[in-house]
């Protein structure tokens, strides 16, 4: 028999609501990274002028249009919801995950360069300075640790043990 819902109509199994993330963040390109972009668009859509110069502000607005949307699509999202840490393509239950450690710029700074261990996962940006370093705890998995840089880390360490606090609890 079929655990539906009484207000279930069309049969399928009763599934819970998805509930709304505990923290989410999308790792937007600092403010150079945008001027720097839009600087690219102007000069690529320029190369239209010698060629067709009535063509060239439409190049430099389509150019700038493609520029800043890749921004935005290739920007990686960190999210900490229903029992599970997603950063960028990659996901986690929280249950496997062990302490997170919140790195200040120069903790970040030696977390990626003489501190990183080479089978880590890492999710980062290189306009953000802060992130969190994340202690895996699957004995089935090589990864030690989760690196994801973050504008807000103290609020994604505690989302995380936040979700690790509710996981097995009834809702």
């Amino acid at each position: 028999m079929s655990s539906s819902t009484s207000g279930d109509r069309t049969g399928s199994p009763a599934t819970s609501p998805v509930k709304a993330p505990i923290f989410r963040e999308r790792m937007t390109p600092a403010l150079w990274v945008w001027a720097a972009g839009s600087l690219l668009g102007t000069l690529t859509g320029l190369t239209v002028f010698p060629i067709a110069p009535f063509l060239a502000p439409f190049a430099i607005v389509i150019f700038i249009g493609l520029i800043v949307t890749s921004l935005v699509l290739f920007s990686p999202v960190v999210t900490v919801s229903d029992g599970e840490l997603v950063a960028g393509q990659a996901s986690v239950p929280v249950a496997l995950l062990g302490p997170a450690d919140v790195l200040d710029a120069p903790q970040m700074r030696h977390a990626l360069g003489p501190g990183l261990d080479v089978r880590a996962y890492l999710c980062m940006r290189g306009w953000i300075a802060t992130g969190v370093r994340i202690a895996l705890d699957d004995p089935e998995d090589p990864t030690p640790y989760w690196l994801i840089t973050s504008r807000r880390p103290a609020e994604l360490a505690a989302a995380l043990e936040e979700a690790r606090a509710g996981v097995g609890q009834p809702d």
